[in-house]
């Protein structure tokens, strides 16, 4: 087994295990609900998915001489959108459903899938023109989330209560980070500048995203389980 199959089946037991913690987090919900948790697991069990069958040889081609994995932009494209999902539900904690600002969470998640689609292209681009053509409009597309995640979403944590604010705030500066790191891995890596190679690629693009998938999940779930027992959010009573 090489090194990038064996990262690639790590990732997934990893996966696995995060899945299984926030399950069994979900028997004691304590105040959080339960579509929380569902979002939690489902983000992992789909990432574990695609990179399942990155570990078996499958979702990669060749472009341009580079490996191109799209199995990764098909993980991308599902689990992202629910990170944010879960990003924007925190910081409306205490808003009702049925005032929570459908524009604004459709447009979250369409940015996000508009900045994976570009990245795909990018990836699958043979001149370098095109890659940078769609990375830049990938990149684009990554400072609309951010505008809506910093924006928006925050001034709704922070008018709904200061506590749930500084919650928010370690959320999304935590997200924030990792996920500038995966652009930055992009551009130096073999689909951009070439300044490390497959193997590094793959070790960085599995332990960023643990982190940035379970790591944010186990953060944001375990702030809620202690503010919901103490400023419980009465509104969700029936979820």
């Amino acid at each position: 087994m090489d090194t990038q199959t064996l990262l690639h089946w790590l990732y997934v037991g990893a996966m696995i295990g995060g899945a299984l913690l926030f399950w069994t987090w979900s028997r004691n919900p304590k105040g959080v609900p339960q579509y929380e948790y569902s979002i939690a697991m489902m983000i992992p069990i789909w990432s574990a998915l695609a990179y399942m069958g990155m570990a078996l040889g499958q979702g990669k081609t060749e472009v341009a001489g580079q490996v191109t994995h799209y199995a990764r932009y098909a993980d991308w494209v599902v689990s992202t959108p629910l990170l944010l999902l879960a990003l924007a539900f925190t910081a409306m904690f205490y808003v009702a459903k049925e005032e929570r600002s459908k524009t604004l969470l459709f447009g979250l998640v369409a940015a996000d899938v508009v900045m994976i689609v570009c990245g795909l292209f990018a990836d699958l681009s043979e001149s370098s023109t095109a890659r940078l053509m769609w990375f830049m409009c990938g990149v684009g597309a990554f400072l609309g989330v951010l505008y809506l995640v910093w924006g928006p979403l925050r001034r709704i944590a922070n008018g709904s209560d200061p506590e749930l604010g500084a919650i928010y705030f370690k959320l999304v500066s935590f997200l924030t980070i990792l996920w500038i790191s995966y652009p930055t891995i992009w551009a130096l890596g073999p689909s951009g500048l070439h300044l490390f190679g497959q193997t590094t690629e793959t070790l960085l693009f599995v332990v960023v995203p643990f982190f940035s998938k379970v790591g944010f999940s186990i953060l944001d779930l375990y702030f809620l389980r202690d503010l919901a027992p103490r400023k419980p959010a009465y509104h969700h009573a029936k979820a």
